[in-house]
């Protein structure tokens, strides 16, 4: 389950890089522009190839992502952007950690 909520949160911040097709650059500036607007993607992602294999590891990366993310944007938004962005990587950080705590009573039942 983290895996999955981790790669469809990797997709729904990806799609706030697409507002930079509205901002009227050039060809290279816009692609320039979207590979920076999708830095926090690849963030998300490299958490979840690392979560991947090592869940205890993911799962302090998720936590990282979260605090990072309050620290680093604190005044900027509302209280609910905050909500929204860091509270599913808290989640996802639960989750793998729950995984990591009872894998072995997971892959006894399967």
């Amino acid at each position: 389950m983290p895996r999955i909520l981790g790669i469809l949160f990797a997709v729904f911040v990806s799609i706030f890089a697409f507002d930079v097709f509205d901002e009227g650059y050039g060809f290279w500036k816009t692609i320039l522009a979207l590979l920076i607007h999708l830095i926090p993607t690849g963030m998300i992602l490299l958490a979840l190839i690392i979560a991947w294999r090592w869940e205890w590891v993911g799962g302090i990366l998720f936590i990282a992502l979260g605090i990072w993310y309050i620290i680093a944007f604190w005044g900027r938004f509302i209280l609910i952007s905050y909500i929204m962005i860091s509270g599913p990587l808290f989640l996802i950080a639960i989750l793998f950690l729950v995984n990591w705590l009872y894998r072995r009573d997971l892959r006894k039942v399967t």
